[in-house]
């Protein structure tokens, strides 16, 4: 009868153990999903915000005024290029693009408001609409709950 109850329990401690392991790498993995989707989540509208400040830079306002959904055949209605000129060309508020700068940015669920700092004056928000990715001045500084791509301008 020697080694009788030796082994006794050693099943639910070997189970416990792989539940306990299991658990953590769930965990790990949830956590890890987590980090990745709200790092990843405005990554298109951030590099739509770069390429929008990369064309003003390279003075291509015609290509800048086109990420605002504004082309010369279907002019904004609200805002011609003129007008558009006046904001983001080279005698507008903003002339020095080199030190412009997507400083914050805030997501929305339709799209995001981004904070573009110049080095000085006053910073500019700007809205990126997720479902076509255009611009436009952000309606609002916050997200607010029904914020939607027809509230904005």
């Amino acid at each position: 009868m020697h080694g009788y109850l030796e082994n006794y329990g050693a099943g639910e401690e070997r189970r416990a153990k792989l539940i306990r392991r299991w658990s953590f790498i769930v965990l790990a993995i949830l956590v890890a999903a987590g980090v990745t989707y709200f790092s990843l989540r405005d990554r298109t509208e951030k590099a739509q915000i770069a390429r929008f400040l990369d064309l003003l830079r390279q003075k291509n306002y015609r290509g800048a005024y086109a990420l605002w959904g504004c082309t010369e055949a279907h002019p904004c209605r609200d805002y011609s290029f003129a007008r558009f000129l006046e904001d983001w060309g080279p005698d507008g508020p903003h002339k020095d693009y080199s030190e412009a700068r997507l400083s914050r940015s805030r997501s929305c669920d339709a799209g995001i408001i981004a904070t573009i700092n110049f080095g000085r004056g006053e910073p500019v928000l700007l809205w990126v609409t997720r479902s076509d990715k255009s611009l436009s001045f952000a309606p609002w500084p916050v997200c607010t709950p029904k914020m939607a791509p027809q509230y904005a301008p």
